[in-house]
């Protein structure tokens, strides 16, 4: 008789041990694959909630960048360069200096291309009588825009108040309201007509009793030629380490007769409140990455532990069932041998039978892995589902196959020798009434 048909006679025959012994080989494989699959899917999902996070804490911080450079220009400057001559206890007391210093300084200083010092902003101010408007006492400043560095980028110029053009004047709120003025009228000062560029919303400051005039017309109209009395700047929020001292250092070594006042506390607390929101929000990318880094570990040990000691039972399982149908089988093994079948032949049926239920198990077991580590590795709160076609491993079928082999035929491989070395003429004498 064939092997081929010998073996398919014996599994029929054995209908529960066949079957037995296909479920604990599907199983191992199943638990086996599964638990690879779950971890797989965990991963993934992981690295790709933790790319969503870092996306948006790098567009978060970027928005902050951006927010609180906007927001810095918005709100104020925070160095004012004073000449060195300025009494700062009358500038704290008058709020603009009385000393001046040459026009050429901020040109000077944006040559130096310093990179703790940005968007310098020279003016000249003066509190004067406005006589054509019953003697009206205002707050004068001139200004040119901010000066540019040499090597910077071509841009668009920042229009945030600071750029008037030449024959206009820009409003504080009181002064509009004092002159029923809107925009494109014409008002007069120190003999000299100004069209009204622009009016100021109440600010609740100085800046409500305040004109601004190009810086040309300003030195024109208060007899000072190329001179101005304040520099405003920016210094840089995102340089790290870079304290006022360092920026006085670098300034000084341009400009000697200078001196440099930090300003600004209002935009220096928005500053640290954003600065704080960025860092917070680092943190919590941080700690949800140590997090699932440590359940991944977690996963992973567990199915170290988990899969050896399935493979392990189902490898004992097999063992029992063969030692078992080895010896309730015994005559008709001795039987085999006594009608001429050789122990190399009745060995190669046990074999044969356990590969045919390991392939069909490595089969089945590595298709329901698949399924269970799907349906339980993908997280109810996953923002996409991993489709299932990507999942698939060939690397992990043959895995599933060669488990399930070596499964099979080592469970059986001691009980078929046994059954095949055995003498029938001793096995037909037990069996003999």
């Amino acid at each position: 008789m064939p092997l081929s048909r010998l073996i398919l006679k014996e599994i029929a025959f054995r209908k529960t041990a066949a079957l037995l012994a296909l479920l604990a080989v599907t199983v191992a494989v199943a638990t086996l694959v599964g638990s690879m699959m779950t971890l797989d899917l965990h991963q993934r999902q992981d690295e790709q909630v933790l790319a969503d996070h870092q996306a948006q804490v790098e567009a978060l911080m970027a928005e902050l960048k951006d927010e609180m450079r906007k927001a810095t220009l918005k709100l104020s400057y925070n160095l004012l360069i004073l000449p060195s001559s300025q009494n700062l206890r009358d500038w704290y007391t008058d709020d603009y200096a009385t000393q001046y210093m040459p026009e050429q300084y901020v040109d000077r200083l944006a040559a130096a291309n310093l990179i703790t010092v940005q968007h310098l902003l020279p003016t000249l101010q003066e509190r004067i009588a406005w006589p054509e408007q019953k003697g009206r006492s205002i707050i004068l400043i001139g200004t040119r825009g901010y000066v540019p560095y040499p090597d910077q980028k071509p841009k668009k110029p920042l229009d945030l108040g600071h750029i008037v053009p030449a024959g206009t004047i820009v409003l504080g709120y009181q002064l509009q309201q004092a002159l029923s003025a809107v925009e494109g009228d014409t008002v007069r000062l120190l003999g000299r007509d100004f069209r009204v560029h622009r009016c100021h919303p109440e600010r609740g400051t100085k800046d409500d009793i305040s004109a601004w005039i190009a810086l040309d017309d300003a030195q024109e109209l208060l007899d000072r030629p190329d001179q101005i009395n304040a520099i405003l700047a920016l210094k840089c929020m995102s340089c790290p380490g870079v304290g006022l001292a360092t920026v006085r250092g670098e300034i000084g070594a341009i400009l000697p007769d200078t001196q440099v006042v930090e300003m600004g506390a209002p935009m220096l607390a928005r500053y640290e409140a954003r600065s704080r929101v960025g860092d917070e929000a680092k943190a919590a990318l941080q700690q949800q990455r140590e997090h699932r880094a440590a359940l991944q570990v977690q996963r992973e040990t567990l199915a170290a532990l988990l899969s050896p000691v399935l493979l392990i039972t189902a490898a004992a399982w097999l063992a029992l069932w063969a030692f078992r149908d080895m010896r309730l089988r015994r005559a008709e093994y001795g039987l085999l041998r006594a009608l001429g079948v050789r122990a190399r032949r009745v060995l190669a049926m046990f074999l044969a039978k356990a590969v045919v239920v390991g392939l069909l198990g490595g089969i089945l077991g590595y298709g329901l892995g698949m399924a269970l580590g799907a349906h339980f590795g993908q997280a109810p709160d996953a923002a996409t589902t991993i489709a299932m076609p990507s999942l698939l491993r060939p690397a992990w079928l043959l895995l599933s196959l060669g488990t399930a082999l070596a499964l099979a035929v080592l469970g059986v491989w001691i009980p078929a020798l046994l059954a095949a070395r055995t003498d029938p003429a001793t096995i037909l004498r037990e069996g003999a009434p």
